[in-house]
Formats: structure tokens, sequence, C-alpha cells
């Protein structure tokens, strides 16, 4: 392939909110905005990519390790839903092949990498990706987060993959931009001002240009304005430095922004690729305008 495919961080939601109804006491369109996202995911790309490789907030290791299986199973990881959420469908294929390719990168950028068969893949993977490509139809390999490693030893990891984008591989970041699960479900008050602050230092420091500046920037991310405020443990953030640093010299863009219960979810995108997001897509006008001149 000619054209390099760009790499996501992208937010998964509530466990299974997409594909139930949250009752009373939340707005009946809490996620639709995500939702609606997510959908525009496969466009913004622009072509089917012939993998995926995602990074989930939801699966920790000792050293990486990346799934490779023929065909996928599900991990439910997720408690207390509606059962119907447990009987969610994603049986997309796997990739050995890429698999192995994953193991091949991160070896020769000298970290171990493990290859998993049993483990199926988690929430942070089939329920964003039942809206990205809802057919199933392309195959998903999940790679697991090193534990206890600093954003540089992430960022490498991400510089490790970047190969793939110039092979039809599309690395997918899965977490949330804010994370503090009381926070989200609106169950602490006067979370408007931590998330918001957070949210405009994470999109400064996405927007700067020298990639060694920006990942400087991140480095420095538990400083931020309310970080352990908006992120209690940083499980759901660590993908975004995998991401940058695949993106390599790119641009960053946020192709989303919008509100949760009034705290600001954030999605970038490095690299251009084929396609862009939808304007109704794009979060506000404002940044809509942004990002569709």
């Amino acid at each position: 392939m000619t054209d390099r495919l760009p790499t996501l961080f992208v937010p998964h939601g509530g466990g299974p909110c997409f594909f139930m109804d949250w009752g009373p006491g939340f707005p009946a369109d809490m996620w639709d905005s995500m939702a609606s996202f997510l959908r525009s995911v496969a466009d913004g790309v622009g072509r089917k990519p012939k993998a995926v490789v995602v990074i989930s907030g939801h699966w920790e290791t000792e050293s990486p390790t990346v799934m490779s299986v023929e065909k996928n199973t599900l991990l439910y990881d997720y408690f207390g839903f509606p059962k119907h959420t447990y009987e969610l469908e994603y049986p997309a294929a796997g990739s050995p092949k890429v698999a192995a390719r994953v193991q091949e990168l991160l070896t020769g950028a000298g970290f171990a990498c493990n290859l998993e068969k049993e483990r199926g893949l988690d929430h942070g993977v089939f329920v964003p990706f039942l809206l990205i490509y809802p057919d199933a139809d392309v195959p998903m390999l999940q790679l697991s987060l090193p534990r206890g490693v600093d954003v540089a030893d992430l960022a490498a990891i991400g510089k490790a993959l970047a190969p793939l984008r110039d092979e039809d591989v599309l690395i997918v970041g899965s977490g949330m931009s804010y994370h503090n699960i009381p926070g989200i479900l609106g169950r602490i008050p006067g979370q408007a001002e931590p998330s918001a602050a957070f949210d405009a230092w994470l999109g400064s420091a996405m927007e700067i240009e020298d990639e060694a500046e920006r990942l400087h920037a991140l480095e420095g991310w538990r400083n931020a304005p309310f970080a352990s405020t908006c992120h209690p443990t940083p499980e759901h953030l660590l993908p975004l430095f995998i991401v940058a640093g695949a993106g390599g010299g790119d641009r960053a863009a946020r192709v989303y922004n919008a509100k949760t219960l009034g705290n600001p979810q954030s999605a970038f995108c490095f690299g251009e690729g084929a396609g862009r997001w939808d304007r109704a897509n794009a979060g506000s006008g404002e940044l809509a305008a942004r990002l569709h001149p």
C-alpha cells in the first residue's frame, strides 16, 4: 500500500453502554454523540484495513502480549449489566500472521513480546468495534499494556509498531480521555471544571507539532491540571501514548470532543488517512470547522 493509514485513540464508553437503556436518572441520549463518532471511524480511516491492532485499557500484563488466534472469542469483563449485554457477538477473525509481525517488530526494538492464544477480546475492543466495523469483517488483534512502564516506553512501543501503518494495519488505542467512573456517571459534584481543564491541557499537548516536544509534554501528564481527579488510575489514558508513538512526526488532530454528563471526552487521530470525519460527527461546531476547513 502506498497510503499510510492513520493511527487513532478512541473512547470506548462505559461497559456495553451503546447497547442498553440506562434507565431513570440518566439522559436517554447520554452516549449518542460518542456512538455517532465511533460509527464515523470507518469512513474517517478511508479504507478497510487488512487487520486492526487494538490496545485497550482493560488488558495489562508484565510484558507486551499480542493475541494470536484464527478466530476471536469475547471476554465480557463488565459486571451488573442487563443479561442481553452478555450475549453480544463479534465474531471477528484473528490473524496469527499479523501477530507474528507485531512480535517481530517489538522484539526487534528490544521489548519482550508474548503470544496469547486463549484470552478473548475485552469490551474495550468489541464494544466500540461493534460500531466501527459492525460486520466483524476485519481481523482483530489485541495488544496488552505492559505494567509499570513510563510514557517514553509506551511511545517507544508505538514507534516500533509504526511500520504496520505502511502494511495496511490500523493501530487503535481504546480508552477514555476522562476516566473517573463515579464522575462519568454523575455521582461526583463539581467535575465539570476539573474535566474541562484536563481536556484542554491534553488537547494542547497533542497539538504540539514537534514529536519530541509533544512526547515531553505527555510525559508530564501527571502534573497536568486535575490529572489525578480525571484519572485515579492511568490505564485508560495509557493507550494514547502508544498511539502517539506510532503517530511519529505526523500531526495530531482532535477528531471528537463532546461531553458526557458534563465531562468532555476526546479522540485523536495522527496522519491524514484517505478519508475525513463527517462534519456532524466531529464534535462542536467550532471543532468541526477547524477539522474541516
